[in-house]
């Protein structure tokens, strides 16, 4: 989010803290259903992946080649992450130990 939009939502109701990210994620994440869900048509999900010019080539400076990669390229993108999983997870347990984010909860 942007840091002048959080100032804002600051400003009109506080500080979001450990109590709001709970009630948020019971409500948002806990109680989703699949009434939310879609079965994406190829159309539909070449649609999707052209919003992601406006996030990421001009919100995060990336190049149309990069974001193409992500529709033409699966075994350098898409796969290459699925196949990091298993270093990723001990790393998101390395940083939860860390933190203590888990103990605390």
């Amino acid at each position: 989010m942007y840091q002048s939009r959080i100032a804002e939502l600051n400003d009109e109701y506080g500080a979001y803290d450990r109590n709001e990210a709970r009630l948020d994620h019971n409500l948002h994440i806990l109680a989703q259903k699949t009434d939310n869900l879609i079965e994406l048509t190829y159309a539909d999900r070449k649609r999707v992946h052209n919003l992601k010019y406006y996030t990421w080539v001009e919100q995060q400076g990336k190049t149309v080649e990069e974001i193409n990669a992500l529709w033409y390229d699966p075994e350098g993108t898409w796969d290459a992450v699925h196949a990091q999983a298993k270093e990723l997870d001990e790393l998101i347990n390395a940083f939860n130990e860390e933190t203590g984010v888990l103990a605390s909860l």
